[in-house]
């Protein structure tokens, strides 16, 4: 997949464009949370795959013995919950509308897939006595995938295994009042998925590593 916009790029916009959003009195806001508060957000998440997927065995198509994968790009709306468990520490699940990514092998389109990636991670939150608070995560992703449709490509559906995985993420919540803001993030995670057809066996293994980017409205109570 080729992008025409580098992931740094494409990071750094969606992390400032909030800042358009939010009205002038919002300085008057403070954006710092304590422990004990809910964060909710929600809003439109982005899922980019790297460029090199990986090779899969692509004899059952008429092509060489393997030729590479490439899974395609998805937006769908998405959210999110932080409790705080301290000032600073929160702990986060991503949640998410099923994504759905066109999958080509070689140059041909053979169909396609749908994933949910719930993604638990523990938080840090940098309270700055602003409208603005930044905070970083890591933790843990499951993906699970399901709907392969293949059949017209491959004569019988692909099965793709479900995947387990680290996430990173940074974000930046920007305080519209005392409990309503809006969001930004970005995040990485590991995906990675082993793929097999009925008849021809193991094909491979799917490298995806997306990068995700979050548009967000939350509310804090």
């Amino acid at each position: 997949m080729r992008h025409t916009l580098t992931f740094r790029s494409l990071a750094l916009a969606g992390l400032l464009a909030p800042t358009a959003l939010i009205p002038a009195h919002a300085t008057a806001a403070n954006a710092d949370v304590s422990a004990g508060d809910w964060l909710i957000r929600g809003g439109l998440t982005h899922v980019a795959p790297k460029s090199d997927n990986g090779n899969l065995n692509a004899s059952g198509l008429g092509l060489s013995a393997t030729a590479p994968a490439d899974v395609g790009s998805n937006t769908r709306p998405s959210g999110n919950i932080t409790y705080m468990m301290t000032d600073n520490l929160g702990l986060e699940l991503l949640v998410a509308i099923p994504f759905k990514h066109n999958l080509n092998v070689g140059g041909v389109d053979i169909g396609s897939t749908r994933h949910l990636p719930p993604t638990l991670s523990l938080q840090y939150h940098f309270n700055t006595g602003s409208a603005v608070r930044p905070y970083v995560g890591a933790g843990i992703n499951y993906t699970y995938f399901f709907d392969e449709d293949t059949s017209d490509a491959l004569g019988a559906d692909i099965d793709l295994d479900d995947s387990w995985g680290a996430a990173v993420q940074a974000g930046i919540d920007f305080a519209v009042d005392d409990n309503w803001f809006v969001n930004a993030e970005v995040r990485w995670i590991d995906i990675d998925t082993d793929v097999s057809h009925p008849t021809l066996g193991h094909l491979g293994t799917v490298n995806i590593d997306p990068w995700t980017f979050g548009m967000n409205v939350g509310y804090r109570f």
